[in-house]
Order: C-alpha cells, then sequence, then structure tokens
C-alpha cells in the first residue's frame, strides 16, 4: 500500500495540461511544497525549483528516469486508470491548501474532469488557476472579500441548495442549484464582502484571476464539507 505523503505547508499541485507561465508562477509563489501530476514533472524539468514528489500513472511523464532516480524527487507511480492524476495526488497526499495549475483550459473533457476532482475531494481546500478563472469547491460557509461588480458564478455540478447569501447582485435565498435545471453562473459582487451558504457538497465557485488571494483567504479561514461526493 502506498504510504500517504503528508505536507505541513500548502502544495503547489502541477498538471500536465494547458498551464500559462502566469498560472504556473502564481502557484509556484504561494507554495512552498511542489507535487506533480504525472505529465505536470515536465513543465517541471527546466526549472532549479524539483517537485517533491511526481504521482500518476506515468504515462505523460516524459523523461521518468530523472524523477525516478532523483533521491530528492518521490517517484509515486499509481498503476490504475479509475480516477484521474489530480485524484490520485489528493488521495495520496495531505496538506493544508492545494494550488493547482495545469488542470483548466485546453482540453473540455480534462477541465470537467479537475471539477469532477473537486467534488469528489469537496473535503480539501483545493484552488484550481486557470487562465480565465480560479475555481474551488464551494464549502458550507463561505466569506470572501472581493469587489462590487467582481463576476462570481456558481455552478453545481451536483444537487444542494444555496441559502442565506449576501452581498450578490442576484440573491440566492433560498435556491435548489442543479445541473440541467438551476444554475448560478454570472452573478456579480454588489458589495465588497460576499457571504454564501450551502447545504452540503454540490457547488464549484468560480472567480477572476485577480481574486486568487482572496480564494485562499476565503478558504483557509472556511469550515470544511464534512462529506464528499
Amino acid at each position: 500500500m502506498t504510504r500517504i505523503l503528508e505536507f505541513d505547508a500548502p502544495v503547489a499541485l502541477i498538471g500536465g495540461g494547458a498551464a500559462g507561465p502566469a498560472e504556473l508562477e502564481a502557484a509556484l509563489a504561494r507554495a512552498p511544497r511542489v507535487v506533480a501530476a504525472d505529465g505536470g514533472a515536465n513543465l517541471l524539468a527546466g526549472r532549479a525549483r524539483k517537485p517533491d514528489a511526481v504521482i500518476g500513472d506515468m504515462d505523460s511523464v516524459a523523461d521518468p528516469a530523472r524523477w525516478r532516480d532523483d533521491p530528492e524527487v518521490r517517484f509515486v507511480p499509481v498503476d490504475e486508470q479509475d480516477s484521474t492524476d489530480l485524484e490520485k495526488c489528493l488521495r495520496l497526499t495531505r496538506a493544508p491548501l492545494y494550488l493547482g495549475a495545469g488542470f483548466l483550459g485546453g482540453r473540455m473533457d480534462h477541465s470537467l474532469a479537475a471539477l469532477h476532482a473537486l467534488l469528489r475531494h469537496a473535503d480539501r481546500r483545493v484552488v484550481l488557476l486557470g487562465a480565465h478563472d480560479v475555481a474551488f469547491a464551494a464549502p458550507p460557509l463561505w466569506r470572501a472579500r472581493l469587489a462590487p461588480g467582481a463576476r462570481v458564478s456558481i455552478f453545481p455540478l451536483a444537487p444542494c441548495r444555496a441559502h442565506g447569501s449576501r452581498g450578490l447582485r442576484w440573491p440566492l435565498d433560498p435556491l435548489a442549484l442543479a445541473a440541467g435545471s438551476v444554475i448560478g453562473t454570472s452573478n456579480e459582487a454588489a458589495a465588497e464582502e460576499v457571504t454564501l451558504r450551502f447545504d452540503g457538497p454540490g457547488a464549484v465557485i468560480l472567480l477572476e484571476p485577480r481574486f486568487l488571494d482572496a480564494a485562499i483567504e476565503s478558504l483557509t479561514a472556511a469550515p470544511l464539507s464534512t462529506r464528499a461526493g
């Protein structure tokens, strides 16, 4: 059985998908530890900062021997195809916060799989960085300092109920959310602070990249979901 890797500081999770320099640098600048999800190791190959671990089925790593033979890198092959490399990383590590780059953008199926992983691990603090969004699973009580006019999109991956919203242009009081029924995308902050409550896991919140630090602060202060999807 593979041992869980424990980190006492935020982790930059680097995936093998589309990751621009801005997202990559933002994640690495805010997290002292680094874990590459399979092909994400390729994005780190030309950098002085090596990953603490490379985790995945290793089908996309350009030079597996480089990492396998490095005594400073934990090389963790996982020979199963029932979960994504992002899910494998979350399953085999523990950290107070994850900042993921290389999971949003590019192929739509990869982005959808990354959002699926957020729901599956809604009891963890994970922020995914993309060129146009930062995304994270909505905690039971979410409070963030944004700015009037800031985009606040709420998309339900599974049925859930939002209530007690404050600071939104279009309040959700209460509103049953479900894909194919009612969603909450393209909402806006109407005040400097936005508050939302949810009856359980199910929703993903998407903000503009300029509010990455606000997203991190809000998740760090929020209670975690007690059950995942």
